[in-house]
């Protein structure tokens, strides 16, 4: 039996600052659909209001075991480590990863505009430990959490319950044969984050998947090299897209998958999330919610997607509201 406790666990973010002109500039050189730079489903992946700052101070305040947190970028500084000094001072265990330190032997794959070939190599990060946590830059710890809120004898808890394919779901098969009657996209031709799950589930040769939400993933280096070792090709598949291809799959599920298959995991039922998706709510909801995200002891995660796309007015509640609660 392993002490939980005395486990040696990092945090990874992947961060990108859409907003910044040389991004998009070097963005433009490898999209064919030039406009599409600044349609709505391009900016909700790449644009951030900062909120990175909150996430780090989150685990900083929140998950105090977590020894490095790693922040991986494409030669990019989060506004509040931009000051090398102050950052070295307060922030003493935040490292910056340029994607090339991580894409060794894919270099010709960069640059990336892809979450799916970062998310595949992070366990390559330089002196990373073999049980890490991984969170996107809108991903926030609500309270105080240990090491045996993520792994368990040194295997990972993972959130999340048994579920059909899409094509073994009625109303997913009726839904796909009235999309084809209209000539729409159906879900084998666009990229989704269940179908991402899915594709990586029947691969490994399930016949169901573990569905995932929008939680913090614990993850293990071992469970990648092992299995990329044997099946280079299947990490190629995910490393080859620039951007977003409908064949590729969620990481995170493939380790899911992977421990399954291996019997060292813990399967957690609960998400413990508190999940933002949507800004168009009344205001009290929105105050109503965090008020809740507040109380609810069983609430360990807090996922505000897509706030770039939140209105003014309650952008800057958010932005208080993070504020004080880790500042």
């Amino acid at each position: 039996m392993q002490n939980n406790e005395s486990l040696i666990v990092d945090a990874v973010i992947a961060w990108v600052d859409g907003n910044d002109p040389k991004h998009r500039q070097k963005m433009e050189n490898y999209i064919e659909n030039k406009s599409s730079i600044n349609s709505k489903a391009v900016r909700m992946r790449f644009d951030q209001v900062n909120e990175i700052e909150y996430s780090v101070k989150s685990i900083l305040k929140y998950a105090k075991f977590v020894r490095n947190i790693y922040i991986v970028t494409d030669n990019q500084t989060p506004d509040f480590l931009k000051d090398k000094e102050k950052a070295k001072k307060e922030y003493p265990t935040v490292f910056i990863i340029d994607h090339k330190a991580i894409f060794e032997g894919f270099q010709q794959y960069l640059p990336t505009f892809n979450c799916f070939p970062i998310e595949s190599l992070l366990y390559k990060i330089p002196n990373i430990s073999e049980h890490f946590l991984y969170l996107n830059d809108d991903f926030f710890f609500l309270r105080e959490s240990k090491v045996s809120d993520f792994f368990i004898d040194g295997k990972p808890i993972i959130r999340g319950f048994w579920t059909k394919f899409y094509e073994d779901i009625w109303y997913k098969k009726l839904q796909k044969n009235i999309y084809k009657i209209l000539g729409k996209n159906t879900k084998e031709n666009v990229w989704g984050f269940k179908k991402g799950q899915q594709n990586i589930a029947k691969i490994l040769g399930f016949k169901k998947y573990v569905r995932l939400d929008h939680t913090i993933a614990p993850l293990r280096v071992s469970t990648y090299d092992n299995y990329y070792k044997e099946y280079p090709e299947i990490l190629e598949l995910n490393v080859k897209h620039r951007f977003r291809h409908p064949e590729q799959y969620t990481n995170q599920s493939l380790s899911n998958h992977l421990e399954i298959l291996n019997n060292t995991y813990v399967l957690k039922n609960d998400f413990q999330l508190v999940y933002f998706q949507n800004y168009k709510k009344p205001f009290w909801w929105l105050k109503s919610k965090l008020k809740q995200a507040n109380k609810d002891q069983n609430k360990l995660f807090l996922c505000m997607q897509s706030l770039d796309q939140c209105p003014d007015e309650k952008l800057k509640y958010i932005k208080n509201w993070l504020q004080n609660k880790y500042d």
